[in-house]
C-alpha cells in the first residue's frame, strides 16, 4: 500500500466488514501484543521475585499509565487528524502533522521523564507504596523512565503508521517488540540475576527496537506519507489540531492514572500489600481485554476518520454500527473468562496462596458488567475518529470521573475490600448507559439536519 491514491480507493469504496478485518485485525494483535509487555513482566516477576514484586510492580502502573498518556495525546491526536486530511486529499498536510508529532514528542515526553525522575520516590509514595513494596517500584523505575522517550515514539507513531495505511506493518512493529521482550525477560531476571530491573532492561530494548523500526518506515521514498526537514518546525495551528483530538485519550489515561493512585491508596486500607498484588493481576487480565477493544478502535479509526472526512456519512455509521457489534462481543468473552475461569488464571502469575484468593474474587466482580463496557469504549472512539473532541473527552472521563471515584469512595465503607471491587462493574454500567444516550441523541440529529450536523 504504497500509493496514496489506492489507500483513497479502497477505504471509499471497500466493504465495510472487509475493510475492519482487514485494518483492525493487525491492530488488535498488536494492542494485544504490548498489553503482554506488562503480563509477561508480572508472571516471570511474580514467579520468579515474589508476591510483595508484584505489587512493587503494580505501584509502577500510574507512571506507566502517565507516559502511555502523553503517547496517546500526540499519536492519536496525530493519526485521526492524519486520516482526516488523506480523506481530503491533503498529503502536503499530513506530512507537516507528522513531523509536528515527532517534536512535540520529544518536548512532552522528555519533559515529563525528567520530572518523574526527580519525584520518584515522592510519586510511588503517592501511589500508595510502603516500606514493602516501594523498593521493588524504584528499582524498575530508575531504569524505565529514562526509555519513556522509546514507548511514546513506539506507540504513538505506531498509530500513526497504521492511519497512513499501513496496518499490517504497524501490527509486526508490536508483535516484534513484544517477543523480544519476553524472550528478553527471563535471560535478564533469571539468567543475569536482575530481578525486577532485569524486567525493566528488557522492557526498554524492546522499545528501542520498536522505535527504530517505525520512525524508519516514514524515511522511506514509498511510504505514504514521509518525513520532511521543514516540516519538524512547530506550527501553532497544526499543535493545537492534534491536541485537540489527542485530548480525549489522554484525558482518559490520565484519569486512569488518578484513580489508579485511589484504587491503590484504597487497597492498602482495606487489604494490605497483597491487594495491590491483586488489583496488578486483575489489572492486566482486564486490560488485556480492553486493549482488544482499543486494537478494534485503531483499526475502524482510519475508515471512520477517512469517509468524515470524504463526507461518506453512510459508511460511516455503518462503520461504527458493526465496530459497537464486535466490541460487546469481545468484552462479553473476557465478562466469561473472568467469571468461570478466575483461579487459572491467577495462578499464572503467583504461587502465594493468599495472593490467588483475593485476585479471583475481585477478578469475578470485577468483570460482572464486562459485556456492555465494549459499546462505551467503541462509542468514544468514534467521536474521537470525528474530530468530536469535547464529547469524546466528556465520554472519555465518565466512567473515570464522574462514576468511579464517587463509588471508590462510598462502597468501600460499607463493603470493605468487596467494595472496591464492585466500584469497577458500576461504574462500567453507568458509563455505557451515558455513551449509548449520546450517541443516540447525536445519530438523531444528524439524520434531521443531515450533513448540517458535521
Amino acid at each position: 500500500m504504497t500509493n496514496p491514491i489506492t489507500v483513497t480507493h479502497k477505504l471509499a469504496t471497500e466493504k465495510i466488514g472487509k475493510l475492519i478485518w482487514e485494518y483492525s485485525l493487525p491492530a488488535i494483535v498488536g494492542t494485544v501484543v504490548m498489553s503482554l509487555y506488562n503480563i509477561v513482566d508480572r508472571i516471570f516477576i511474580g514467579q520468579g521475585v515474589g508476591p510483595l514484586a508484584i505489587s512493587g510492580l503494580a505501584l509502577t502502573f500510574p507512571f506507566m499509565i502517565l507516559l502511555m498518556a502523553f503517547g496517546m495525546l500526540i499519536g492519536a491526536g496525530a493519526a485521526s487528524r492524519i486520516s482526516i486530511t488523506l480523506g481530503e486529499n491533503d498529503l502536503e498536510k499530513a506530512e507537516k502533522i507528522l513531523a509536528n508529532a515527532f517534536t512535540l514528542t520529544f518536548i512532552i515526553s522528555g519533559t515529563v521523564i525528567i520530572l518523574s525522575y526527580i519525584f520518584m520516590h515522592d510519586l510511588l509514595r503517592v501511589f500508595g507504596g510502603t516500606e514493602k513494596t516501594i523498593q521493588y517500584a524504584e528499582d524498575f523505575m530508575r531504569i524505565i523512565i529514562p526509555g519513556g522517550i522509546l514507548s511514546a515514539l513506539s506507540f504513538g507513531f505506531n498509530n500513526i503508521m497504521r492511519a497512513s495505511g499501513y496496518p499490517k506493518k504497524a501490527m509486526y512493529t508490536m508483535i516484534i517488540c513484544a517477543v523480544l521482550n519476553a524472550i528478553l525477560d527471563p535471560i535478564f531476571i533469571f539468567g543475569f540475576h536482575l530481578g525486577i530491573q532485569g524486567a525493566a532492561i528488557a522492557t526498554n530494548i524492546s522499545y528501542l527496537v520498536g522505535t527504530v523500526w517505525v520512525l524508519h518506515h516514514f524515511t522511506q521514498a514509498k511510504s505514504t506519507i514521509r518525513f520532511h526537514r521543514k516540516n519538524f518546525r512547530l506550527e501553532k495551528e497544526i499543535v493545537k489540531s492534534i491536541i485537540s483530538i489527542g485530548m480525549s485519550p489522554f484525558s482518559m489515561q490520565l484519569a486512569t492514572c488518578f484513580v489508579v493512585i485511589l484504587v491503590n491508596t484504597t487497597l492498602i486500607h482495606y487489604g494490605g500489600d497483597l491487594a495491590i498484588g491483586a488489583y496488578g493481576i486483575i489489572n492486566s487480565v482486564n486490560t488485556l481485554i480492553v486493549m482488544i477493544i482499543i486494537g478494534l478502535n485503531q483499526g475502524t479509526q482510519p475508515i471512520i476518520g477517512f469517509n468524515f472526512g470524504a463526507k461518506l456519512y453512510d459508511r460511516m455509521f455503518r462503520t461504527l454500527k458493526q465496530a459497537v457489534i464486535i466490541g460487546s462481543s469481545l468484552t462479553t468473552l473476557g465478562f466469561i473468562i473472568g467469571m468461570f475461569l478466575p483461579s487459572v488464571i491467577t495462578s499464572f502469575f503467583t504461587r502465594d496462596i493468599e495472593l490467588q484468593a483475593i485476585a479471583t474474587k475481585g477478578l469475578r466482580i470485577s468483570v460482572i458488567l464486562f459485556p456492555i463496557i465494549g459499546s462505551q469504549i467503541v462509542i468514544t472512539n468514534f467521536f474521537q475518529s470525528i474530530g468530536r473532541a469535547k464529547i469524546s473527552i466528556f465520554l472519555s472521563l465518565t466512567r473515570q470521573f464522574l462514576f468511579l471515584i464517587p463509588c471508590l469512595l462510598i462502597l468501600p465503607r460499607f463493603l470493605g475490600l468487596t467494595g472496591a471491587w464492585t466500584a469497577m462493574p458500576v461504574s462500567d454500567g453507568l458509563s455505557a448507559i451515558v455513551a449509548s444516550v449520546t450517541l443516540y441523541y447525536f445519530i438523531r440529529k444528524a439524520k434531521h439536519k443531515n450533513s448540517d450536523v458535521f
